[in-house]
């Protein structure tokens, strides 16, 4: 089997590992120049009941670089869980041929069948051990863009209520 039919070769990880990085970057990019193109059209205006508009586009700059952050730190997570299911399928690959070998010098058919029994054990014990660390894995990666997310979501309400409060008076 060649590495292209391998969906999970170290190559196809880190090539689809940059490319996430490259979108990343270009968001950032697009964000930045965007954002100053609204700075300047928006800055000057100055309409009447209206907040003071540095203010709210100061807000939306701090908003787009919290929610890039969130971003860089879910592929962070995503390119973390990755690499170590690539190491979990390596690490399998060779226990699954090293059992073969094993298999292959046993004796008596009682013996092959005591030998598979406690190989299909461990590979489920293993398996579910696996899935708990990568459920972990992913968890905690979301839960760290999350907590960025609601944190700055907070600090957003209450700039709009000084904003609103400050537009009365």
């Amino acid at each position: 089997m060649s590495d292209k039919d391998q969906p999970f070769t170290p190559k196809a990880v880190q090539d689809t590992m940059q490319q996430g990085m490259d979108t990343t970057r270009r968001m950032g990019e697009a964000g930045s120049a965007g954002m100053a193109e609204f700075s300047r059209m928006f800055s000057e205006m100055k309409l009447p009941g209206m907040p003071d508009m540095d203010a709210v586009l100061s807000a939306y700059r701090r908003n787009l670089e919290v929610l890039s952050q969130a971003n860089r730190l879910a592929l962070e997570g995503a390119q973390q869980v990755a690499r170590r299911n690539m190491e979990i399928m390596q690490q399998t690959m060779t226990e699954m041929t090293d059992a073969m070998r094993g298999l292959a010098s046993s004796e008596s058919p009682q013996e092959r069948a005591t030998k598979q029994a406690e190989m299909l054990k461990t590979a489920y014990e293993r398996a579910v051990g696996h899935m708990r660390e990568l459920a972990d894995l992913i968890q905690r990666s979301n839960g760290e863009a999350m907590s960025l997310l609601n944190q700055r979501f907070g600090e957003a309400m209450d700039e709009v209520r000084g904003m609103v409060e400050k537009s009365r008076t």
